[in-house]
C-alpha cells in the first residue's frame, strides 16, 4: 500500500449507527491519514480518508468512492488515487464495501440486472442504497461532511452503483460521475439496446460526468457485453440529457490528442452532463480527479 496516498491505515471498530461525536467537529481519524472502519452490526468494512488540512469544525463535501464488482474499498482506494485528489482539494472521500460477498470481493446490489455473476439480486440480498444513504447520514450527524456537497463516484461496477443512485437517491447526491459504467436505468426488457425509462426517474435534476475509455472490452462504449449493459455510452448519456431537460447537445471537442469530450448545456437547475472518454484506453480508472472535483464543486444539493 502506498503511504502518500492513503497515509497511515488504522484499524477501528466503530458501531456506525451509534451517537454522533462531540460538537468540536469530526473526530473520526487523524487528518491526512485513512481509517479502516467496521460499519457497525453490517460487518462491512469502509475505508474513511480524511483529507490533509482538515478544519474539523467545519463540514468537508463528501466522494463516496464505489469499488469495482468482485473488489473491495481499500482496494478501490489505493487504485483510484482518489484520495490524493481529496488532499489537493479538501474532500473526505468514503470507500466501502458493497453488500453482496464474490469470492474476495463484493459485488452491489442494482435491483433487477444481474450482477457479473449472472444472478439478479433477491430480497435476502442487501439494500445497498438504503446503506450508503445511512453511511451519509451518520457522516453527517458525526459533524465530518456537508449533506449538500455529498457526491459518488466508483468503476465498473461501481459506476453503474453511482448512476443507480442518480436514479433513485437524487435527494442525497449533489452529482454523480460514474467510471467505465454509465447507466440510465435497466436496459428495457423489450429492447435491451435502449434503457427501461421506468427504471431511472430522479426526484432532481442530477449532474452527471462519465469517464470511459473507447477500448474498453468489459462496459464497451459501443453497447453489447454483459447483461446488464447493453445500450451505449452515448445512449446513457442522451437519457441524461432528457432527464436534466438539456436544451443543448450534443457537443463534441478534443480536450487533447488522446481525450475528446461529449457535452450537453443549458440544462435543467444549472445542471451539466457531461462524457469525457479517453482514446485506447480499456477497462481502468480511466478519470481525471481533479477534473471529476472541479464538476463536482460547481454543484451542491
Amino acid at each position: 500500500m502506498r503511504r502518500q496516498s492513503l497515509g497511515l491505515v488504522v484499524a477501528v471498530l466503530a458501531v456506525l449507527w451509534g451517537a454522533p461525536a462531540a460538537a468540536k467537529g469530526c473526530a473520526l481519524g487523524a487528518v491526512g491519514q485513512t481509517v479502516q472502519l467496521t460499519v457497525g452490526d453490517s460487518g462491512r468494512t469502509m475505508m474513511l480518508h480524511l483529507p490533509s488540512g482538515l478544519a474539523r469544525s467545519k463540514p468537508a463535501p463528501l466522494v463516496l468512492l464505489l469499488h469495482g464488482s468482485g473488489g473491495t474499498g481499500r482496494q478501490m482506494l489505493e487504485a483510484s488515487k482518489l484520495a490524493d485528489a481529496a488532499n489537493r482539494h479538501g474532500f473526505i472521500v468514503a470507500a466501502p464495501d458493497a453488500g453482496i460477498p464474490v469470492q474476495k470481493g463484493f459485488v452491489w446490489n442494482i435491483p433487477g440486472v444481474p450482477s457479473v455473476t449472472g444472478k439478479v439480486p433477491g430480497p435476502g440480498d442487501a439494500d445497498d442504497v438504503a446503506f450508503l444513504g445511512k453511511l451519509v447520514d451518520w457522516l453527517a450527524a458525526n459533524r465530518c461532511i456537508d449533506p449538500a456537497r455529498v457526491y459518488a463516484t466508483g468503476l465498473s461496477g461501481g459506476g453503474r452503483m453511482s448512476s443507480w443512485l442518480g436514479c433513485v437517491a437524487a435527494d442525497r447526491f449533489a452529482a454523480i460521475a460514474p467510471v467505465v459504467g454509465l447507466r440510465a436505468g435497466n436496459p428495457l426488457a423489450s429492447n435491451p439496446r435502449v434503457p427501461d425509462p421506468a427504471t431511472c426517474n430522479p426526484s432532481r435534476p442530477m449532474p452527471v460526468i462519465a469517464f470511459a475509455g473507447d477500448a474498453d472490452k468489459t462496459n464497451p462504449i459501443q453497447g453489447g457485453g454483459a447483461g446488464y449493459w447493453q445500450y451505449t455510452m452515448a445512449t446513457a448519456l442522451s437519457r441524461w440529457a432528457d432527464l436534466d431537460l438539456c436544451r443543448a447537445g450534443p457537443l463534441q471537442r478534443d480536450l487533447d490528442d488522446k481525450l475528446y469530450e461529449v457535452r450537453y448545456l443549458n440544462c435543467r437547475a444549472g445542471t451539466e452532463v457531461i462524457g469525457r472518454i479517453t482514446r485506447g484506453a480499456g477497462h481502468v480508472w480511466t478519470a481525471d480527479n481533479d477534473a471529476m472535483w472541479v464538476f463536482f464543486a460547481r454543484h451542491r444539493r
